[in-house]
């Protein structure tokens, strides 16, 4: 889910003026008259984000920038633009395939458009039961997305997620019964949604994300799943006061520069740039997901109620969440990932199993 000013994290070149006046003494000396050499003009990336300027991201983006100039002295420039003032995911990806944008972070809404394939880690419900799993599965797979990434003329800086997808509710949602007489919220232009979601015995009604509340207050819609960070960024608990609480679906996301922009980098340099954005990656990951937690304790103390399913009524929602899948197949997720990810997953849960407590 999820809109994006311009901000230039560093500017200056110090260090290259630096080297051209150093590369320029010995001429002096041997009796030509000083040159004046302009320094080399830096690398400049245009980054995109639908974070929000305050968010963990959008400052982890500003600490990547800050360590580039640091690292290449002066010599990456990182101009980072949040509040989706660049558009949504769509109007990111077709930036950056006109080099208007360098780069950007995505949700796997955005990433799915450059790569059907990222959308295994997303689009899958109830596929996986914690966080663990979630990354176990992203790091498993993470060389393949990648190289599928490369393929399609991106480099991948980093991955992370923001925690679970909830229900938010007017009233108590507590089994799947339940969900196919409620009215859900689906994105505004995604037929693919509206159909799948018909298709598994449910009446989704499209919006635009502008019109949660409003659609909320009115009746329009009485269900909407979404991070508990963006219901309590919106407000969306004033008239959805209940949230059921199960791991409905990740959500999932990658820093990515396009290959044209990452080539004007001197190759010697990339190795360092590529490992302060994990660096920085990692941290960005568990501030995002505290960020989460801390959402949910706040929409508690807002008055939010917090449905906890019984071992039965989880086990119900497990079936229909992963009874969803046929109908996702080849449509929003490719066949083969979902397969891949089930085996992944088989092992890791096997493993876990096994392991001495």
């Amino acid at each position: 889910m999820s809109r994006p000013r311009a901000r230039s994290l560093y500017s200056g070149f110090v260090a290259a003026v630096a080297f051209a006046a150093a590369a320029l003494t010995p001429a002096a000396h041997a009796g030509h008259p000083l040159e004046t050499a302009a320094a080399p003009a830096p690398v400049k990336i245009k980054l995109a984000t639908v974070a929000p300027k305050g968010s963990s991201y959008y400052k982890g983006l500003q600490t990547i920038g800050e360590r580039w100039k640091e690292h290449s002295g002066g010599a990456i420039q990182l101009v980072v633009y949040g509040d989706s003032t660049q558009g949504g995911e769509t109007d990111v990806v077709k930036k950056m395939r006109t080099d208007v944008l360098g780069g950007a972070l995505l949700t796997v809404a955005g990433l799915g458009e450059i790569e059907p394939k990222v959308t295994c880690l997303q689009n899958l419900p109830m596929m996986f039961r914690d966080l663990d799993e979630v990354e176990h599965v992203r790091e498993a797979l993470r060389p393949k997305l990648e190289e599928q990434l490369a393929q399609k003329g991106y480099v991948a800086l980093f991955w992370s997620d923001v925690g679970f997808v909830r229900f938010f509710t007017t009233k108590p949602l507590l089994v799947p019964e339940e969900l196919k007489t409620r009215k859900l919220f689906v994105w505004a232009g995604d037929a693919d949604q509206m159909d799948l979601w018909r298709k598994n015995g449910v009446n989704p009604v499209s919006l635009e994300a502008t019109e949660i509340v409003q659609g909320l207050q009115t009746g329009l819609i009485d269900t909407v799943s979404m991070p508990p960070l963006y219901a309590l960024a919106i407000q969306a608990d004033k008239p959805a006061p209940h949230m059921l609480d199960i791991n409905w679906a990740p959500l999932v996301g990658a820093a990515v520069v396009t290959r044209k922009a990452w080539d004007q980098v001197a190759p010697a340099q990339r190795e360092g740039l590529l490992e302060i954005a994990r660096e920085v990656g990692r941290d960005i990951n568990a501030k995002g997901r505290g960020e989460n937690d801390a959402a949910i304790a706040a929409l508690v103390k807002r008055g939010v109620k917090v449905h906890s399913p019984t071992p039965e009524q989880l086990e119900a929602w497990r079936a229909f969440g992963l009874g969803t899948h046929p109908s996702l197949r080849d449509r929003l997720v490719p066949a083969a990932m979902i397969e891949e990810v089930g085996a992944v997953l088989a092992a890791y849960r096997a493993e876990r199993a096994a392991a001495p407590r």
